[in-house]
């Protein structure tokens, strides 16, 4: 008998396609991350697929992405290693690998790639950040894209984004799947706040690309008109430290209306975001595609203020969940601010339609499903590999 159970749950593993995934998962924490962990550990990406799992981090803090060193080139190894085991070890239908777009990361990737280009295999990218069009400016770098590129599939966050690597993909060999998020709050919502005093809550790494000083700008410019708010500050430490972050806000007379707090997760990162009423992320960051904190917001029943940068114009619906400003313009921001916190009303509104596209579109479930469609679809497909 229990060998007839140990035949039949060999049979039901041999059934099943087998996929490498080569991704990232934290530390450190960052949107790309964050999906890898949700895709390990799936329940139903893990019962419909015989899965084995490579972390592609080499960068275990966000102030190493993009960095150098001798620790890091022996983290480098050992994944090339592991990817090298686990191709001799057991034919796989599909390849999944997170690859980065562009600078040293990508020349990190490009040698796994080709390791799994001489392995013959259906491969599939999955793109959290962008850069390939304006990389494949320099002569190297396009003849490294069309090998890299060169039959394989790619799944993208949202249409707009194919842009980036239209020159070497076609748009039959593109799929689109939005990010989702775990559920975090109870069915109703919460941020149905007709407070006296506004919140407003950045909850980002405290990176200069996402806007920190812009939204202090626009603080100021708040303050100056004599208007009752509070502006909170969420996120590691990156670019900007504590002491130029407090000095700014010093220099700007904001220290009655602006608090910073550090990196927060889980249950401290939630009472951050149902204390909040509105949230504001001002980004221009280089490789920003399709923040999951603004999913997350969305969640709680929170109106966004954000920049048309990457996807976000996917995810914010102007007028209707939030409002996109123009990116580096304080005064512009400060606009979308203060009719926000000039009408309570129309905030909760707002929030309310936020939260009904959150339920829609962002969903874990719904990222879930569509993840194994497209694997299974890529497996079906004619060989895409090299």
């Amino acid at each position: 008998m229990l060998q007839d159970k140990i035949s039949h749950q060999q049979y039901e593993q041999e059934g099943k396609p087998k996929i490498l995934f080569i991704l990232h998962i934290p530390p450190p924490i960052y949107g790309a991350a964050l999906v890898g962990k949700f895709i390990k550990d799936s329940l139903l990406i893990n019962t419909k697929v015989d899965a084995d799992y490579i972390n592609l981090t080499s960068s275990f803090n966000l102030n190493q992405i993009g960095k150098g060193g001798l620790a890091k080139f022996k983290v480098i190894y050992k994944i090339f290693k592991e990817v090298l085991i686990a191709l001799r070890s057991k034919k796989y239908d599909c390849y999944y690998m997170t690859l980065t777009a562009k600078g040293a990361g990508f020349y990190k990737d490009f040698l796994i790639i080709l390791l799994l280009k001489l392995n013959r295999c259906k491969i599939i990218y999955h793109f959290h950040n962008k850069g390939v069009a304006e990389n494949s400016k320099k002569w190297y770098n396009h003849f490294l894209y069309k090998i890299a590129f060169n039959n394989v599939k790619c799944i993208l966050l949202a249409p707009n984004l194919y842009q980036d690597i239209k020159r070497y993909v076609s748009i039959n060999h593109v799929f689109i799947c939005n990010n989702g998020i775990p559920k975090m709050t109870p069915d109703t919502v919460l941020n149905l706040h007709n407070k006296e005093v506004c919140k407003f809550l950045f909850l980002s790494n405290m990176m200069e690309e996402k806007g920190v000083f812009e939204l202090l700008e626009a603080c100021k410019i708040l303050k100056d008109k004599n208007l009752n708010f509070n502006c909170v500050f969420v996120g590691a430490w990156t670019d900007i430290n504590e002491t130029l972050f407090l000095k700014k806000v010093k220099s700007l007379g904001l220290m009655q209306n602006v608090c910073v707090h550090g990196k927060k997760y889980n249950a401290e990162r939630i009472s951050y975001l149902q204390d909040a009423d509105v949230i504001v992320l001002p980004t221009y960051y280089h490789n920003e595609c399709f923040p999951l904190v603004l999913l997350e917001a969305m969640q709680f029943g929170l109106p966004v203020i954000s920049t048309p940068e990457g996807a976000i114009s996917e995810i914010v619906v102007e007028g209707k969940t939030g409002f996109l400003t123009p990116q580096k313009e304080p005064k512009a921001l400060a606009e979308a601010m203060e009719y926000l916190l000039t009408h309570p009303t129309e905030r909760i509104t707002m929030g309310k339609e936020g939260k009904k596209r959150y339920e829609k579109h962002y969903t874990i479930d719904t990222f879930e499903q569509r993840m194994l469609e497209i694997l299974k679809a890529t497996i079906k497909s004619k060989n895409s590999g090299a």
